[in-house]
């Protein structure tokens, strides 16, 4: 097994339509405005920018973003991923009853050095600081959509 090798999948079902999710998604240099965890994300072009992350555990993670696909018909959002974590990004945003579901899928290898060497004894605890981030992206998210 790759200690350093990460998969998630988080599904967040929202009470707004599918292009108002996907809408507010591909704006990433908002995300700090409604996903405390992102604390800043900087474009560089139209395509690509830098974000820092920081979570529950004192660590911050610099990635460079990259737009692999843009599918609004679709639902589709996904990145490549450098820096910190290294790999893929990707949203799907569907219908769901009365309102959506955003999926988010993500497959990263760790990169930053201080979380290479603490992969074994720490594996539970970062995937832990994973699900907490998520929990409150999607907390964030459903307020600001109930806001816009």
């Amino acid at each position: 097994m790759d200690w350093n090798h990460y998969r998630f999948m988080s599904m967040w079902d929202l009470a707004a339509p599918p292009g108002a999710v996907y809408q507010l998604l591909e704006r990433a240099e908002q995300y700090p405005r409604w996903w405390p965890q992102v604390r800043e994300v900087t474009p560089v072009d139209d395509t690509s920018g830098t974000t820092r992350i920081r979570s529950l555990i004192p660590y911050d993670l610099v990635i460079t973003f990259r737009e692999r696909r843009r599918d609004p018909l679709a639902g589709v959002l996904e990145v490549a991923l450098t820096g910190d974590l290294e790999g893929w990004a990707r949203w799907t945003v569907t219908r769901h009853g009365a309102g959506s579901r955003a999926t988010y899928e993500q497959e990263v290898e760790v990169r930053k050095r201080l979380l290479r060497v603490l992969a074994v004894p720490g594996r539970p605890v970062f995937r832990a600081n994973h699900a907490l981030m998520m929990r409150a992206g999607r907390r964030g998210l459903a307020a600001r959509l109930e806001a816009v």
